[in-house]
């Protein structure tokens, strides 16, 4: 397993996106919740597509009782999210979802993905997973690295986004303890399966 250092993993991407070919490599990025996963992938020249538009809507997590769990494995639609990188991996031009915080919301048809991109970068929580469906996600993606970070500085990262998007203190602290920590831990378990980890600070 490959260990990079971010400035190594950026240089390493830019690589990769100078790729001269006719479908895109697909990278996944994954780490538990507060690792930094979109903040990283957000400096990169590269389209991007967040596993997180792939929630199911509350609606529907009101029907299966699941809302007070959201953003546990079971609580997203894997089979659509496998189902575009399909697509991707065919050539095919995606026009994909994106999660709005602000809204708590998937919005459908919002983010441009072409296939003919060298490189897309894909970030999520579960891409290693293999239960609940998401074990049809590592076959699709070309490598996965798992970013790793101080888990005080992820969970404070965590409460404070969590309070930036209306939760009280307590309610923050609460669903960071109830909700993401069980999910990290899930995650973590994931690491080994990773091709890289990126040492994020």
């Amino acid at each position: 397993m490959e260990t990079y250092t971010v400035a190594e993993a950026v240089a390493r991407i830019g690589v990769l996106a100078q790729r001269d070919t006719t479908v895109p490599f697909l990278l996944g990025m994954v780490g538990p919740p507060g690792a930094g996963k979109s903040t990283f992938v957000e400096q990169l020249a590269a389209p991007i597509l967040p596993m997180d538009g792939y929630h199911f809507a509350n609606e529907h997590l009101d029907r299966l009782g699941l809302r007070s769990r959201k953003g546990a494995p079971d609580t997203f639609d894997a089979a659509g999210f496998a189902s575009t990188l399909r697509r991707l991996r065919a050539g095919d031009t995606v026009v994909a979802p994106r999660f709005d915080r602000d809204l708590d919301a998937s919005i459908a048809g919002s983010i441009l993905l072409p296939g003919d991109a060298p490189l897309i970068v894909t970030e999520g929580n579960y891409l290693l997973h293999d239960q609940d469906g998401w074990g049809a996600i590592r076959p699709l993606l070309d490598e996965v690295w798992y970013l790793d970070i101080d888990d005080d500085l992820r969970r404070d990262r965590l409460i404070a986004r969590h309070r930036r998007y209306g939760r009280s203190a307590t309610d923050a602290a609460r669903w960071v303890a109830d909700v993401d920590e069980p999910n990290a831990v899930l995650i973590r378990t994931t690491r080994d399966r990773a091709d890289a980890v990126v040492t994020a600070t």
